[in-house]
């Protein structure tokens, strides 16, 4: 059964910041679109702002399902599981909003991270609405070697034509067909801390 918490507390807050990586999951709003799930790793690219807000650095990937239905119904909850001796699954629903480099509420919480991605996108903000645990009992144990550095070096290689059409490609809508980057989504680019 599952324990609901208030907030993010302290004991909460240490624990999301000793996972290596989370997952994210959003749906379209109705029955015919699909479900999105989606790995984050790089510990430097998620921060707890307050009991009942978080964000994450989101980083360019193959297609923008999140963005997508953010823009469309905001839903999304975030998930993150012990791999070591103390097992514990952590659930974070919210309400989530797409953040673009551009944007003002964009560069007031910047400081809360490595800014040094080289395909940043967006920051994703949560309002959360529901804390929960669950025992994760059949998570299974496993060490983690190091962060994979791959998304980063393929990233710092791309010339700003490539980005160009990620943005009005596989970004620009979801598997769906729902709208996600807009045309005049900012190329990344490395933005400086402070």
């Amino acid at each position: 059964m599952a324990n609901v918490f208030e907030g993010i507390d302290e004991s909460i807050r240490k624990f999301i910041e000793e996972q290596p990586m989370f997952f994210v999951a959003t749906a379209p709003s109705g029955a015919d679109g699909l479900v999105n799930v989606s790995p984050k790793g790089y510990r430097d690219c998620f921060a707890v702002l307050d009991e009942h807000t978080v964000a994450y650095l989101d980083l360019f990937g193959s297609g923008a399902e999140t963005i997508a239905h953010l823009r469309q119904n905001g839903r999304i909850v975030l998930m993150f599981c012990s791999f070591t001796r103390n097992s514990r699954i952590l659930r974070l629903h919210g309400i989530g909003r797409v953040l673009r480099p551009d944007e003002s509420e964009f560069r007031r919480l910047a400081p809360h991270f490595n800014l040094a991605h080289p395909g940043l996108r967006s920051i994703i903000l949560v309002d959360v609405r529901r804390v929960s645990d669950s025992c994760g009992y059949a998570v299974p144990y496993m060490e983690l070697v190091d962060e994979r550095p791959v998304l980063d070096k393929v990233h710092s290689v791309r010339p700003a034509e490539e980005w160009a059409v990620r943005v009005a490609g596989p970004n620009a809508k979801s598997i769906d067909g729902l709208p996600a980057l807009e045309p005049d989504h900012p190329l990344p680019t490395c933005v400086p801390r402070g």
